[in-house]
């Protein structure tokens, strides 16, 4: 396997809200334990024009446009070094105070969250995108099309991290034990990869990595009239994602193998609780946000229900 650390840029995106600040504290602590192999962060904040529709009477936009515009200028200024910039600036000392070697770039750019997040990572070559978990349902999630489905299914080049709302671990690294569900695919393996290469930057503060192996049970009996050993073939997914692990170099004593069979969702979050893991990395399928949801697709509901554990979604390329 071809390593390289998987975090060397991260994009984090902020607001003034409290699941903002734990996000922000949790890339400080993951980013001090990563020392030289992050080369940096940027913080960014997305203006909506919210703070307009609040802040301001309401005007005829027909007759006032023009003459407004000039106030309306002003008014975002302000805002921006009233309300925005000690957002930041709160942002840039709580990393630096976590022991944040690499720079720090804080940026605030004007439209829509979702595509402003991933044009900026594209264009910016970052390797991972860092959010906050709203703490909203599933179904608010999807109606409201909120910023962290449509990010996480529309930036394929990145890895995404959920934050949890419940970032466990010692002080010095917030993902020491970590669950991978394994299916034998491409995508899964990349989860697989993505871990070693977490693990080796991470070095003796990873304490655990779970390969978890669901088999799906509304597609047993199928399988099993089609002439699939299940047991083996499960022993040859699990081997193979652990080979994964040890020829990169990660010891042997770190990895354990779980089976369990049921909902592949269910069984993932099942799994990391009781286990008590404070990451779950998980490959993409690559599918459209819409035709996920449709499909209940496995990625999805593990974000939508698995609120207090960081979630990572690995990049496709």
């Amino acid at each position: 396997m071809k390593q390289h650390y998987p975090m060397q840029k991260i994009l984090l995106s902020i607001d003034e809200s409290e699941h903002s600040r734990r996000a922000v504290y949790f890339a400080g602590s993951l980013g001090r334990t990563l020392g030289q192999n992050l080369h940096g962060i940027a913080l960014l904040h997305v203006l909506t024009g919210r703070y307009m529709r609040r802040r301001i009477p309401y005007v005829d936009y027909r007759a006032e446009i023009l003459k407004l515009s000039d106030t309306f200028t002003k008014f975002k200024e302000r805002h921006i070094k009233q309300n925005i910039r000690p957002i930041m600036d709160e942002g840039e000392k709580i990393l630096l105070d976590r022991g944040i070697e690499a720079p720090v770039e804080k940026l605030i750019v004007d439209g829509d969250p979702a595509q402003e997040i991933v044009r900026i990572a594209e264009e910016g070559n970052y390797t991972s995108i860092m959010l906050a978990r709203r703490g909203f349902s599933g179904i608010i999630g999807i109606l409201l099309g909120s910023v962290t489905n449509k990010v996480v299914h529309s930036a394929t080049g990145q890895t995404v991290y959920v934050v949890g709302q419940k970032v466990t671990g010692d002080e010095q690294c917030p993902v020491s034990k970590i669950l991978i569900p394994v299916d034998g695919s491409d995508y899964a393996l990349k989860g697989v990869e993505h871990a070693a290469c977490m693990a080796l930057a991470l070095k003796k503060h990873v304490k655990k990595i779970g390969l978890l192996r669901v088999i799906n049970l509304a597609f047993c009996e199928r399988r099993l009239m089609e002439g699939i050993d299940l047991e083996e073939e499960t022993k040859t997914i699990l081997e193979e994602a652990r080979s994964v692990l040890t020829g990169a170099g990660i010891s042997k004593r770190l990895i354990s193998t779980i089976v369990s069979i049921g909902g592949p969702a269910e069984e993932i979050i099942r799994e990391a609780e009781q286990g008590k893991y404070n990451l779950i990395i998980m490959g993409r399928k690559g599918r459209t946000a819409l035709k996920d949801f449709i499909l209940g697709g496995v990625s999805s509901t593990v974000l939508q229900r698995c609120q207090n554990i960081t979630v990572a979604i690995v990049s496709s390329t």
